[in-house]
C-alpha cells in the first residue's frame, strides 16, 4: 500500500481469523476498538467475529502479507471492491454478498476517528 493509503474498511469475518505480517513500512490495524501500528517484522492476528480494518500508517507505505484461515474464495469479492472503488458498482452491491464471502461490513467510530486524523 502506498503512503497513508487505506486498505480495508471496518468489517469482520464469522468463520475466519486474519493474520497480518508486515514486510516493510508500518501498518495501522483496527482490532476490536483498538487501533495499533505494526512495524516491519511485526505480526497481528485478528480472531473471528472481531471488527478490524487496516491501512498504511500516516507517512508510511506498507508491504503486508495477509493470511485468512480457514480460507474462503474471495477473489470475486476483491474484484467487486475494485469496481466499487472505481465507481462501476454501488457500495450496496457489497452488502448483497457479505454472507457469500464472509466479509461483514460495519461502522467503527475508533477507526473513522483515527483515519480522519491522518
Amino acid at each position: 500500500m502506498g503512503r497513508g493509503r487505506d486498505g480495508a474498511t471496518s468489517h469482520y469475518h464469522r468463520g475466519s481469523a486474519e493474520l497480518f505480517f508486515v514486510l516493510d513500512g508500518r501498518l495501522q490495524v483496527l482490532a476490536g476498538d483498538e487501533v495499533t501500528e505494526v512495524e516491519a517484522g511485526g505480526t497481528l492476528v485478528v480472531p473471528p467475529h472481531t471488527v478490524h480494518a487496516f491501512a498504511a500508517a500516516p507517512g508510511s507505505g506498507s508491504g503486508t502479507l495477509i493470511v485468512i484461515t480457514p480460507g474462503v474464495e474471495r477473489f470475486a469479492c476483491f474484484r467487486l471492491l475494485e469496481r466499487v472503488r472505481r465507481g462501476h458498482a454501488a457500495p450496496q452491491d457489497l452488502l448483497a454478498v457479505q454472507d457469500r464471502f464472509d466479509t461483514h461490513f460495519v461502522d467503527s467510530t475508533p477507526w473513522r476517528r483515527t483515519r480522519a486524523a491522518t
